[in-house]
């Protein structure tokens, strides 16, 4: 380090300020990366898959360093997806304690009325023993046999919602989810891409304080 060989790994560094190099050639700290994508449906959030589905790695721009998404979309659904590099970061936006919510629009085979919002609310128990519940449900708009639902979540279990609605023998038509916390998909075209700007992301680490 700085021309000298320095054999303790806890000697401290600074960066920016420190070089480090290693068998002669110098370390440069890596670049973090935060990228937002708006899911299509039927794209599977894995960087390959053994059933040869198209998977989200197909709609990210190259030269890029390995993203990895921030938690999970399954298959059928779409909506707003964070991928990065910053894997400290990418634990704290999935991490139950830090209660960031999570709002998605939920397209359902019934006509909701207030005791559908307040079954989803208050919660089902499943047989595998786990409870789900939505922190917050409303109805967005209502047909002669489907609705829209915004539903909020402030904890993600695996097939959270579709297992809560599953519970309550109500098909899930379309789930799309349109915020986690502050950052909302807004206009992003379907496939598309866009890095988080400066202020998105002070927005979320304020979010998960």
């Amino acid at each position: 380090m700085n021309g000298a060989v320095q054999s303790d790994p806890e000697t401290p560094t600074h960066p920016g300020k420190d070089r480090i190099e290693v068998d002669g050639l110098a370390l440069a700290a890596k670049t973090k990366v935060y990228l937002v994508l708006n899911k299509p449906r039927g794209v599977v959030t894995t960087a390959s898959d053994e059933k040869g589905r198209e998977t989200v790695y197909a709609y990210l721009p190259k030269n890029l360093p390995w993203l990895a998404p921030v938690g999970r979309l399954d298959k059928a659904s779409e909506g707003l997806l964070l991928l990065t590099n910053d894997s400290e970061w990418a634990a704290r936006i999935t991490a139950p304690e830090t209660h960031l919510d999570k709002t998605y629009h939920v397209q359902i085979r019934a006509v909701a009325d207030h005791g559908l919002l307040h079954a989803v609310h208050d919660g089902v128990q499943t047989s595998e023993g786990d409870f789900l519940r939505a922190k917050n449900a409303r109805l967005v708009r209502r047909g002669k046999q489907n609705s829209w639902l915004e539903i909020i979540l402030d904890e993600g279990r695996n097939r959270h919602i579709r297992r809560m609605f599953e519970n309550l023998k109500i098909e899930v038509l379309r789930l799309m989810r349109v915020a986690i916390g502050p950052l909302a998909l807004g206009e992003l075209l379907k496939g598309a891409t866009r890095v988080l700007t400066r202020d998105e992301k002070q927005a979320l680490d304020r979010a998960m304080q």
